[in-house]
């Protein structure tokens, strides 16, 4: 017989995986501000290895338009900005000999609604993720009824996964908003 609590479980932690996936996705796009997870995706050839930037680098942002990163080796600065060039960050890299220093441009109007357009198209991605999930869930639930669960269960079941689904559509919305709210201000 199915474990109910379980299968809520199950359902809860995925769908907190897809709002975690949407969270992550949303932090990669540039919205105008200096963000270090922009380049979090570079990696380096050091020494023959791929590694992360920041295993070779400090990566801060000094200001809301500048991402700064400072190599702890001085001669790694052009495998980091071959890297930061091979990569989809889509910035040329400047350097003063000491660190790399990317200027985030403003975006146009046009651009960020592009931008909104794009994080907008990935929050619905994960919303589907999300449904179904719940479509997942409440089949196996029904199937669970021809194994000995009372309809009474199913049916609190059902209510209770709802609930959940409700509380992680609404999460991502609030990520939504937040994030076409900070690509849209000026």
């Amino acid at each position: 017989m199915i474990d109910v609590k379980a299968t809520l479980n199950e359902s809860e932690e995925r769908m907190e995986m897809a709002a975690m996936f949407l969270e992550e996705q949303l932090a990669r796009i540039r919205a105008g501000r200096a963000n270090i997870a922009i380049v979090s995706g570079v990696r380096v050839d050091s020494y023959g290895q791929m590694v992360p930037l920041n295993q070779v680098a400090n990566v801060s942002t000094p200001d809301p338009r500048t991402i700064a990163i400072r190599p702890w080796d001085k001669k790694m600065i052009k495998a980091i900005e071959k890297a930061i060039m091979d990569s989809d960050v889509g910035i040329t890299p400047e350097n003063n000999g000491e660190i790399v220093r990317l200027g985030i441009p403003q975006p146009t109007e046009e651009r960020r609604r592009e931008l909104a357009k794009q994080c907008n198209k990935i929050g619905e991605k994960a919303k589907v993720e999300v449904r179904n999930v719940r479509g997942d869930i409440k089949d196996r639930l029904k199937k669970a009824i021809k194994d000995g669960l009372s309809e009474d269960n199913e049916k609190d079941a059902e209510l209770e996964l709802q609930k959940i689904h409700d509380k992680f559509i609404k999460k991502i919305d609030e990520l939504l908003a937040a994030k076409n709210k900070e690509i849209m201000t000026v």
